[in-house]
This record gives C-alpha cells, structure tokens and sequence, in this order.
C-alpha cells in the first residue's frame, strides 16, 4: 500500500507531456558534458553569457521560431513545407532592401525599419498565398505548399541575380550577433514570440478553437468556429515566423544566399513538432514541447559536429528520428508492441 502513492506520482510524471522531451534533451545535454567536461560551462564575459549552451539556444533560435509557427499549423490538420523557401525569400528581400536604402543614403533607422518591414510582408504575401490555396481551393496541405516550396528559391534568386546579396549594417547585424542582458538577440526575439503566443493560447479561446477545428474541422464548423478564417490565419502566421527566421539567419552572416538560406529547415521544423509532442493527426500540440524539440535538434547537430563526424550523419540521424517518431505516433504500432508485451506477460504467468 504504501508504494501506490510513489507509483501514482511516477505515472503522473510520464504522463506529463513534455517528459520525455525533456528527458531527451537532458539526456543529450548529459552525455555531452561527460565527454567533453567544458560542455556545461557558462563564463561572463564582457557583460555577456559564453559557452555552448548559449551557442545551442542561439543557433536554435530560428528553427524555434519555425517550429512554432509549424505547430500551430499541424494543430489543425494542416502542413507548411514551404517554410525553408519563404525563409530564403524574407533574407534575400531584407538584405536586397538594405541595400537599396544604403545605396540611396537614407539616414537614421530607415534602412533597418525598411528591411525587416520589407521581409516580414514578403512572409505575409508568402503566407496569405499558402493559406488561400488551402482554405479557399481546397487543395491537400502538402501539395498547396509544395508548390511554394518549388518556387520559392526561384523567386528569391530572382530577387538577387542568383548572386549571393553580401550587404554589412551594423544595427542589421545586431539582429543576428548582438547581445541583449547577456543572452543573444535571437534568443531575445524568439522568447518574446513563445510567451505571447503561450499567452494568447492561455487568455483566449483560440487554442480551444485551434484543438477543436484539429480534432473535427467539420463539428468545430457547425459549433460556430471560424474554421477557415482560423486556419488561413495560422498559415500566415507559420510564414511570418519564417520571415523573422529569415532576418535572424541572414542578419548573422550579414549576407543571404537564396540557394541555401532555410534548407531542410521544413524537415528540421516537422521534427522538432514531432519531438516536442504535438500530434500530427492535429488536435494536440505543445508550443513548449516543439521550442523543446528544437533544442534537441541542434543539440544532436552540436554534438555530431564536436566528436569529428561527416556533417552527412546528421541527416541519418534525422531520418532515423522522423522514424521513430512516425511509429511511436502510429496507434497501430502501439498496439502491437502492446499485444506482445500482454501476450508475453500471460505467457509466463503460466
């Protein structure tokens, strides 16, 4: 009797939604630091946090940033695999811009408003198109945003010439390198975009309405929900989260190639959804649990990149992590692992 209570509480705790993602990245993190025993130290330097904890939260931050807009769309049954294309288009028409304002002298803050201005409505356009093909056609998700996805590198290379835009300002920079109370600006931003999107979920019915419209679109519809106006919404949301993915990427390296800017970033963003708990049936979705994912992501990158293997790897594992994944979310595969447990259970009972 007295172990029922340990038992209950145990059960509650796997139960708890962002267990095992954490428990995966603590893990990561772990295993690091006992390989490598510098990899958990944090120094203060020149008024700033250093060390490989703060280079993970800051390289991580634009996949968080995808991944948040990702989640909010798988949450409705819906699919954006045209986020790595719609980031390379908002890097190449901020830099594109930028440089445009310097060339024409514009002074003061112009041509940093001007850039991230022009790039996030390059993301919005980006956004509305993905939505209206989905909402009002009525094509299937994937296909809607293939079609993006295929033309998006194209019409960024239009943009810039096929020619890497290459473009130094230094309050653009700040965007991607600077520091903000000790913690990089990206951090900064992609903080400030999770908690108010935990608290536009928490204080208003959107995330009843965004679980409803995943659970049953047609039942949420005959509730009263705006389901479409809901879904076309989280679209141009997902696009505008890539925008700003865009600006970070491209402010980091104050440069943006619309070849390889955002690649694979639609795979890497569809897992750290995955990893983090939401399911991709829609209904169920963690904000938390896919910034959580995506720190485990560039975790696994960190650590491969550190202990010499072929960057190659790190798309084995990917894959092998999508697999994963894909059957521990298949109810039939549960319910066979399941049965062969119970089967085996009864078996030695006997």
């Amino acid at each position: 009797m007295p172990l029922a209570v340990p038992r209950a509480a145990w059960r509650n705790v796997i139960a708890w939604p962002l267990f095992w993602p954490l428990l995966t990245l603590l893990l990561l993190l772990a295993g690091n630091g006992l390989f490598n025993p510098g990899f958990l130290h944090l120094q203060w330097r020149d008024g700033h946090l250093y060390g490989n904890l703060i280079d993970i939260l800051n390289r991580a931050a634009p996949l968080m940033l995808v991944a948040m807009g990702m989640t909010l769309v798988i949450a409705v049954r819906g699919l954006d695999i045209s986020v790595g294309a719609v980031l390379a288009i908002a890097a190449t028409v901020a830099t594109w811009t930028l440089g445009q304002a310097l060339t024409a002298r514009l002074g003061g803050p112009w041509p940093l408003l001007l850039a991230i201005a022009a790039a996030l409505l390059a993301a919005l356009l980006c956004g509305l198109w993905n939505g209206a093909l989905v909402v009002r056609a009525g094509m299937q998700p994937i296909i809607a945003t293939l079609v993006l996805m295929v033309a998006g590198r194209g019409i960024a290379q239009l943009i810039s010439d096929g020619q890497i835009l290459t473009v130094y300002y230094a309050p653009y920079a700040w965007l991607g390198t600077g520091f903000l109370l000790g913690l990089p600006v990206p951090v900064w931003i992609s903080l400030v975009v999770l908690a108010a999107l935990l608290l536009l979920l928490s204080r208003t019915a959107l995330g009843l309405f965004l679980r409803a419209i995943g659970h049953n679109p047609a039942a949420a519809h005959g509730a009263g929900i705006r389901t479409r106006s809901i879904t076309l919404a989280v679209y141009v949301f997902c696009a505008l989260c890539a925008g700003i993915a865009g600006l970070l990427v491209s402010a980091n390296v104050s440069s943006a190639d619309a070849n390889s800017a955002g690649q694979l970033f639609e795979l890497d963003a569809i897992l750290a959804v995955s990893l983090g708990g939401t399911l991709l049936g829609g209904g169920r979705f963690s904000l938390a649990g896919s910034v959580i994912g995506a720190l485990i992501i560039q975790t696994l990158t960190s650590t491969i990149y550190a202990i010499g293997m072929a960057p190659q790897v790190n798309l084995l594992v990917k894959a092998l992590l999508v697999f994963a994944v894909m059957l521990l979310q298949s109810s039939q595969f549960r319910g066979s692992v399941r049965s062969v447990f119970t089967r085996g259970g009864k078996e030695g009972s006997r």
